[in-house]
């Protein structure tokens, strides 16, 4: 089953052997690994912002898996961390899940296990993505574009907004216009999509 689900993959083991193995196994699944044989390196190619999944060894030379994540978790990065490690036990792989990270496997781990582990990542980054960058946009509102934003969801119509905020229809007509190409929408379907991030 190859996976239909878009973003980057990215590898950090400083094993050679390991990530021909998994980048060979993956690609039976359908995904290219972009793979890095360090930490450092890694976090110097890749664009931290965007959606994604990378599979860290726990342990290697230089930046550990654990301080890598750390790196991500301040840069408020959305891509979803999976751990493999040869060295793996229970106090390590709880850190890890404190700290955000999506799963945590012993190597070997079977393909279709970790299969299923990057796609549901990858699900999750493209959520987080989208939540981050919308979150974004509502922080470039004005104030009154908020509020309106606010009463527009509340189910308000113009008439009402203009009631309570004391001001004409035009001009509420105008801030929600505003608002509306501000956060990249076109119809209140899409407005109130929104809404669980206000």
């Amino acid at each position: 089953m190859l996976n239909d689900i878009n973003g980057p993959v990215y590898l950090v083991d400083d094993d050679e052997a390991i990530i021909d193995s998994i980048t060979f196994l993956m690609e039976g699944y359908g995904y290219k690994l972009i793979s890095f044989n360090s930490g450092d390196l890694f976090l110097s190619s890749v664009d931290l912002a965007t959606a994604g999944c990378v599979i860290l060894d726990a342990r290697m030379p230089g930046l550990s898996g654990p301080e890598v994540q750390q790196l991500l978790t301040e840069a408020n990065s959305p891509l979803a961390v999976i751990f493999l490690t040869g060295h793996g036990d229970v106090p390590m792989a709880v850190d890890a899940f404190k700290q955000g990270a999506f799963d945590f496997f012993q190597k070997p781990v079977q393909g279709k296990v970790l299969s299923n582990s990057i796609e549901k990542g990858l699900l999750y980054s493209i959520r987080q993505h989208w939540k981050m960058h919308h979150l974004a946009l509502i922080d470039g509102l004005s104030e009154r574009e908020k509020q309106i934003f606010k009463l527009v969801i509340a189910g308000n119509t113009n008439k009402q907004m203009s009631n309570e905020l004391c001001v004409a229809v035009r001009t509420i007509e105008v801030h929600r216009s505003k608002l509306m190409d501000k956060l990249g929408v076109q119809n209140i379907a899409e407005l109130m999509k929104l809404a669980p991030l206000v």
